[in-house]
């Protein structure tokens, strides 16, 4: 549980993985008292699987000084495969305290085998995410149990603190026991000691099975059965089988103490050399926006991305200017810089908790956690206007009218205390991703057509796609998409590959133009039909459950965007009258829009293809889902043929609209028409 910047730790590596031994050895203590196991259970006869869960408890105990796990488990080894259980590792953050051994007991065949006694745990500081430049200073302790054989049941038991070093008194966390679990014993056990019971929260499912006793909540069940979340439903209700517990009174309370750590942090020495930082930004323009943007483009460009949690900094952020003396620090080490140097500017503004790598639908039904957020940014007021300032990013993504990513509650943290706040759904003003196939087949249908591709990435992918391809240089990039491509089944040659990122509507681009072949294919003697790319729909499947109960709960889908266009020259030698496509329509099921338009040409003897497909509402009632499920059957999902037929007429359609051939606009730009326009039109500007 620790705060950083997902997109950027996740863009610039795969997780590595960096291991040191060190001289700290595991502690081995008896069992707390304050956890009573339960009786492990028998292992039915015709039992499956590679290994059955005799019994498996998690307690939790809440004191003045913070909480601490104590975790049981024992299983029965039925497979050969199943030997691996005895590679057992126990992670923990020393920050918080030490980790303690209890028991590594092999039983066989009545007879207790103490593993401790022969074998000892080797201490690890493992930084598995190193090269995504974080650092959380947890150590492991791993043991391989010698000797473990099929038939044998493994008992393992630690404890290990849980609370964070800054919120040390101010417990807050999870238990669960998941929507599927293997067959087996489970148990659930939160405890505290007087004067400390938290607030708790109980999901529905497990409600029926609370066992309560003082100073305790106790949960058992034996095979608890598989539950399925309701098909294509909101990502709430995949919350199931969870024990809340908080000391925060709620979000407000959140918001006030972590507000007086970004406070602390941001308020800068008397001396110290941000505020000549600042002075010379305030020099250089007396437009507080572009102030702003200087400020951000100051922590994006002279503050390389770090995560550092080691002693305790999972919460506390470093201060602003030590973030600045070392020219590194992670989100709250530049969010607390941003926050110093919009305050030196006269810049109202304000640090927001986020998530990066979660969804936080249902965040306002849950218990106040902290950890429920990963990331902080900031969110200034400019001249009466809302600006976003990620200083994680790199500098291509610039102060923003809303968040880069689509984020939905947040907590604005402030000195009174603010409440969760709901940031709207709204369409994607611009396409996530874009294909733009430009193909000249004019030298006829045998000979092979000069092309030009364009692909258009936005959002994260886009600024992942940047951070690759901007790392090389251009003869660099050109020398390995022709090494890929060249030969392919969709090139012969590759002439030239172009990069750019348009800062305006943030996107990645990249053209590649060459030669290729044109798939014509025969129809008849002298009749030919090229299905065209990027024009074909994939029919959306049909919203319906067979669940009881879930009548009331609407179909989700997430946000999405995506526009394919293509034009294609006509062979030389034809006539444009004897050429003709396949559909085109324009409707919208399930809350998304499916748009696709053709046009042929005379004047430049072209075919232009537009498709575009866009959710315009994330949630759909079931009423409305069931209407068109009626019309589901209606939907054209073709491919999308362009056609020559000679000495023939095609049918005309109707409700034909124009469409831009590919090098006719800048379909990378603002407001492109791969929608109706009557849909376009009403989106304010993101």
């Amino acid at each position: 549980m620790y705060w950083k910047s997902a997109v950027v730790a996740g863009l610039l590596a795969q997780s590595g993985l960096a291991l040191a031994q060190t001289q700290q050895a595991i502690a081995v203590a008896p069992a707390p008292t304050w956890a009573t196991l339960s009786e492990p259970l028998d292992v039915p006869p015709d039992t499956q699987g590679t290994t059955f869960l005799r019994r498996q408890a998690s307690f939790v105990r809440l004191t003045a000084t913070g909480h601490e796990l104590f975790s049981s488990q024992m299983i029965r080894v039925l497979q050969p495969q199943a030997l691996e259980i005895g590679n057992i590792a126990i992670g923990w953050n020393p920050a918080a305290g030490e980790a303690r051994v209890h028991k590594v007991v092999i039983h066989r065949r009545g007879q207790m085998i103490d593993v401790l006694a022969k074998a000892g745990f080797e201490i690890l500081r493992r930084e598995d995410q190193l090269e995504a430049a974080m650092l959380d200073g947890m150590l492991t302790a791993v043991l391989r149990v010698p000797d473990l054989r099929v038939g044998d049941d493994l008992e393992v038991e630690y404890s290990v603190p849980l609370h964070d070093a800054t919120l040390r008194e101010a417990s807050h966390g999870l238990l669960f026991m998941g929507p599927s679990p293997p067959p087996g014993r489970y148990k659930l056990d939160l405890s505290w000691e007087d004067g400390q019971a938290p607030r708790t929260l109980i999901t529905p499912d497990l409600a029926p099975l609370v066992k309560r006793e003082p100073n305790r909540i106790v949960i058992t069940v034996d095979n608890p059965a598989p539950l399925t979340p309701p098909r294509d439903a909101p990502p709430r209700y995949e919350w199931a089988r969870i024990v809340e517990f908080s000391d925060f009174a709620d979000w407000q309370a959140v918001s006030r103490r972590f507000h007086t750590l970004f406070a602390a942090a941001s308020t800068l020495a008397p001396n110290s050399p941000l505020r000549e930082e600042a002075a010379a930004i305030r020099a250089s323009t007396p437009d507080p926006v572009k102030q702003a943007q200087a400020a951000l483009e100051l922590v994006q460009q002279q503050v390389r991305y770090v995560y550092v949690g080691l002693n305790g900094g999972n919460f506390t952020p470093a201060s602003a200017d030590e973030t600045w003396e070392r020219r590194y620090g992670d989100c709250k080490g530049k969010t607390v810089m941003l926050l110093a140097l919009l305050a030196e500017l006269g810049i109202p503004a304000e640090a927001v908790l986020v998530n990066n790598s979660a969804s936080t639908d249902g965040l306002d039904q849950r218990l106040a956690n902290p950890g429920m957020f990963d990331h902080v940014l900031v969110r200034a007021k400019v001249g009466g206007k809302t600006l976003w300032l990620d200083g994680t990013l790199p500098d291509v993504i610039e102060a923003r009218a809303e968040p880069f990513l689509p984020y939905q509650w947040v907590l604005p943290l402030s000195a009174k205390g603010t409440a969760l706040e709901r940031l709207a759904d709204k369409p994607f003003a611009l396409p996530q991703v874009m294909e733009l196939f430009d193909i000249d087949a004019s030298a006829g249908f045998d000979t092979p057509a000069t092309i030009s591709l364009t692909t258009v990435r936005r959002g994260a992918e886009g600024l992942g796609q940047h951070l690759q391809f901007s790392s090389v240089s251009a003869a660099q990039l050109e020398t390995a998409f022709k090494s890929q491509l060249t030969g392919s089944s969709t090139w012969d040659r590759i002439d030239t590959v172009k990069y750019r990122y348009d800062r305006a509507t943030q996107a990645a681009i990249l053209t590649i133009t060459g030669t290729g072949p044109v798939e014509w294919e025969k129809e008849g003697a002298q009749g030919r039909y090229y299905r065209l790319p990027g024009g074909g729909f994939n029919p959306p499947g049909r919203r319906q459950r067979s669940e009881t109960g879930a009548g009331a709960i609407p179909f989700y889908q997430a946000p999405d965007y995506t526009c394919h266009v293509t034009t294609v020259r006509l062979p030389q030698g034809t006539e444009v009258a004897d050429w003709g496509f396949n559909s085109v329509f324009d409707t919208m099921l399930y809350g998304e829009t499916y748009y696709r338009m053709m046009e042929l040409r005379k004047d430049d003897r072209t075919l232009r293809l537009v498709r575009g497909n866009r959710v315009e509402q994330l949630e759909i009632p079931p009423e409305k889902a069931e209407r068109d499920n009626a019309r589901l059957g209606d939907f054209d999902n073709s491919m999308a043929i362009l056609s020559y037929s000679p000495g023939e007429m095609g049918e005309p359609w109707g409700g034909l609209k124009p469409v831009p051939a590919v090098a006719e606009i800048d379909w990378a730009a603002a407001n492109p028409p791969c929608l109706p326009a009557d849909v376009i039109a009403p989106l304010p500007k993101r």
